[in-house]
């Protein structure tokens, strides 16, 4: 199983089984990143220019090709056990999805491809603490659910309709 730079397992064997389309990718079939950022890699910019920015990695899907490949997973649930994300406007308390990145450092010390899907910090602590997987078949830890809940219950309270003269007469004016 690939681990990080510290030692610990990032919870697959190959990131790329768990990539999808680059990030950079247009629908058209373009990239992105040799338009936006030519000043980052000249000499990629310059040769996409010439194939007219197509993707080096298209048709075929070999990410890997490509110097600049990036995928961000975007599902806002936990990728093992399928908990959704609960954010609280306006609140500082930690959110229960977080980005785990597949891919570190190559041999060389140079970061390779950012790949990152999201994990809810149960399953984080479990990859990173464990040699639990990522494509493991895992249900939400109950702590996980409890605190989802929660949030769940404090939102529709936060939500709820209450008319000034409720308000007014429960704080006893």
């Amino acid at each position: 199983m690939k681990e990080t730079p510290s030692g610990t397992p990032v919870g697959v064997d190959d990131p790329y089984d768990h990539a999808g389309l680059c990030d950079h990718l247009t629908d058209e079939g373009k990239c992105r990143y040799a338009f936006e950022h030519p000043e980052q890699d000249p000499a990629f910019a310059r040769e996409r220019r010439e194939d007219d920015l197509r993707c080096p990695a298209v048709p075929d899907g070999d990410w890997e090709s490509c110097p600049h490949y990036r995928c961000r997973n975007r599902d806002r649930a936990c990728v093992r056990c399928g908990l959704g994300e609960r954010r609280m406007a306006h609140s500082d308390e930690r959110p229960l999805l977080e980005e785990h990145h597949l891919s570190y450092a190559d041999e060389a010390g140079t970061l390779s491809h950012e790949i990152t899907v999201y994990l809810c910090r149960w399953c984080h602590a479990k990859v990173h603490d464990s040699w639990a997987r990522i494509d493991d078949d895992a249900n939400p830890d109950p702590e996980a659910i409890a605190e989802k809940e929660g949030r769940r219950s404090r939102e529709r309270s936060e939500a709820a309709f209450e008319s000034a003269a409720e308000r007014f007469d429960r704080d006893g004016e």
